[in-house]
This record gives structure tokens, sequence and C-alpha cells, in this order.
């Protein structure tokens, strides 16, 4: 029986069920918590996790992926705790997200991969929470050298551990091929790679380009809150067009949206809700309904919220 790290133990990956593969409880800063803790509205955190976890177990959710690196404020006693109020199940991340420390960029990557290994196969901060998944991200510009020495710190923990990588990246400068260039030179099974963030973009030349390297596609921003990007009907159309093309196997979705965040204007975060009161139901009450009506089979919706996510996790 194969098992996936939860913040409340390892858990049976045939327990799943309903999987969002890029999810947030809390979004802040590094730090902050202890040093700041005034800065970082943790109460605020837990009564909205709490809510809006709790309506998505109603709403069908198992089980939430939270890629909330410690460069993004990550609290996992916050995070634990939301999921054991609700009965979602959250797998946790370790790794590094934009905000790469200074002394990671002039690090070797190996001795960051023993930080990731470490919160991996004995606990995060001193908890004994396990991270069950590696988060790593490169964006507008593409990989930098900073960038590039946080990818093969990932490649170097998956390896070690098992555990797979879900990547941030930006689909509309194929940024996304850059970091596998990356994990490919560190001999990396691709298989073990989800790129995510991909359906930031329509391109199906990129991310069919992709996907024939062997790594997962996530279609993981619903809806869509920027005006230069494509919109959530795009997006879909553009998701069942890659399972027309036979990638239904290797295709996952979620919304990356943050329940609590202060790295933003509070004023964008409120609009942000404002436009999508389903919140991490729009998946549900959106996305899979539009697919059914652009002629996608149940066996493939079922694919991309249950079988995928799990086989993810699962390796080979």
């Amino acid at each position: 029986m194969k098992t996936v790290n939860t913040v409340l133990g390892p858990m049976p990956t045939s327990r799943m069920g309903f999987t969002l593969m890029h999810e947030h409880v809390l979004v802040t800063s590094a730090g902050l918590k202890d040093t700041f803790p005034e800065a970082v509205p943790r109460e605020r955190a837990l009564g909205e996790g709490v809510r809006r976890l709790t309506e998505a177990k109603a709403g069908g959710v198992d089980t939430v992926v939270d890629l909330t690196t410690f460069d993004l404020g990550r609290d996992i006693r916050v995070i634990e705790y939301v999921s054991r109020a609700s009965g979602v199940n959250i797998i946790a991340a370790t790794g590094t997200w934009l905000e790469i420390p200074r002394a990671f960029r002039v690090a070797d990557p190996a001795s960051i991969a023993r930080l990731y290994i470490r919160e991996i196969q004995h606990g995060i901060e001193g908890t004994g929470i396990k991270a069950g998944v590696i988060k790593v991200a490169n964006d507008v510009g593409g990989v930098t050298e900073p960038g590039e020495i946080i990818l093969r710190a990932a490649a170097r923990a998956q390896k070690a551990t098992g555990v797979p990588i879900i990547t941030h990246t930006w689909a509309p400068e194929r940024v996304g091929e850059q970091q596998v260039r990356v994990f490919e030179s560190e001999g990396l099974d691709l298989g073990r790679v989800c790129i995510g963030h991909s359906n930031d973009t329509t391109d199906l030349g990129y991310l069919t380009g992709l996907l024939k390297k062997g790594v997962w596609i996530g279609s993981d921003r619903y809806p869509s809150h920027r005006p230069d990007v494509p919109d959530w009907k795009q997006r879909t159309e553009t998701l069942k067009a890659l399972m027309d093309a036979g990638y239904a196997d290797r295709l996952m979705v979620s919304h990356d949206d943050p329940m609590t965040m202060t790295i933003a204007p509070q004023a964008a975060f409120d609009q942000r809700i404002k436009t999508n009161p389903d919140h991490i139901l729009f998946i549900t009450r959106k996305v899979l309904p539009y697919l059914r009506e652009l002629g996608a089979s149940e066996q493939d919706v079922r694919k991309l919220v249950h079988d995928n996510p799990r086989r993810f996790f699962e390796g080979p």
C-alpha cells in the first residue's frame, strides 16, 4: 500500500479522493510569524481556512495540496489545525518559491537539498509534520541563476526521497521548458514533475511539447484574475484540447486560491474573493460542468480530480 505524507500523518493514497493540487491556506512572508506576529492574521487564517475547507468538503473535495513554502510564510500549525477541523486532508510542501534567501543564492544545491529532505523525512520546524511534495518556482524572465540552484536542489531531494515536484511557472514565456532542461540535466525522472500554472497559456504546441517530455501539466489557476491571460473558459477549452490529444492521463487541476493572503493589497485580495464566490469549489461548479458540455467523458473528468493526483503521488 502506497502512502503520502499529510499534515495529520501518513495516509494511503487510496484515500486521497477528489484532490485539488495547488491551493494555499495562508500566504504571507518568511519570518513574520516569529518576528512580527502581529503582522500575520493568524486567527483570520484559522477561521477562513476552516470555513472554506468545510464548505469544500461538503462540496466533495477530499484532499488539498497546500503549496505554501517557507518563503511564502508557511505556518504548518495553521495548516494542521485547518485540516483537522475541516476534515480535508492537506499535503504540505517543502521547497522554495520566488523569495529565494540570499544564503541560498550562493549555496551548493546539495546543501539545500538536504534541508528539503529533512522536512520530508523528519518534519517541518520541529513539529514532526512531514512534507509530502516539493515546490519550486520560476516566473517572468525565466530561470535565473538562483532559480536554477533551487531547481537542482529540488531534483536531488526528489531522487533521494521519491517525493514529487510541483513547479510555479510563467507559461506565456514558456518557462516550463527551461525547468525541464534543468531537471533533465540532473537525470530526474520527469514523470515525478508537474509543471504548474500551465493554463496561463493556450499555446498547445508548448503544452504538448512539455507532455511529450513526460511531465504532468498543472491546469491550476482558476479562475483568471488578470486581463492579460486566458479567461476560465479558454483555459477549460485548452484543457479539453489536451484531453482530445491523448493526454488525459497526465493533467491535473486546481485554483491557486489563497484563503488568507498578505502579500497583495487588501483591496485587490477582497476583489479577488468577490469575483469568485465559489472559492475552491469553482472547478466543481463551473469547470467540470463546462468540460462535460464540451464533450469530456466522465472517465476523463474523474482522472483530473481523482485518478491522476493519486497516480502522481504514488509514482512508478
